[in-house]
């Protein structure tokens, strides 16, 4: 599993116009699913996502994680959004190969179980829609983008 996420003050998702899912200060969490990610893989991702201490202190410091947020009482927001293009293969060629991402039968289940997952820190979650064709806009906070990989989190 691949999460490209962004710290933002606002994010929407839609497709042909109706917005799906939008959130104010928060979250962008860009979802790939590859072949064997499982509910282990989830869970330590999903774990490593409302941890991460990306949002200021009363300092300025990237001290505070989304669950520190929610526990203060702020409201904080996750936006999930699949994308397979984050298993774009580049190597060869000039057009990407994504042989690496689960096919959407597959991805889907898996990134609900993620956004579940997200829910019982009693996160607000909103998603998109796996598989459709979605705009998504947003304000990236700092900015702050950061990639996480399943692969690097069984390697520490």
């Amino acid at each position: 599993m691949r999460v490209l996420l962004q710290r933002v003050t606002r994010a929407s998702v839609s497709v042909d116009g109706e917005t799906l899912g939008e959130i104010g200060e928060g979250l962008l969490l860009l979802v790939g699913v590859t072949t064997g990610d499982n509910d282990g893989t989830v869970n330590a991702v999903a774990e490593k996502v409302v941890n991460l201490r990306i949002f200021e202190d009363a300092s300025g410091a990237m001290n505070r994680s989304a669950l520190d947020l929610r526990n203060g009482g702020e409201d904080v927001g996750l936006l999930v959004v699949s994308q397979f293009t984050l298993y774009a293969e580049t190597r060869k060629g000039r057009r990407p190969s994504f042989i690496g991402a689960a096919r959407p039968e597959v991805a889907a289940p898996i990134i609900e179980a993620f956004a579940e997952r997200l829910r019982d820190g009693g996160l607000t979650v909103a998603q998109g829609r796996c598989g459709a064709r979605m705009a998504v806009e947003l304000v990236n906070d700092g900015p702050v983008t950061i990639w996480l990989d399943s692969a690097d989190l069984r390697r520490a």
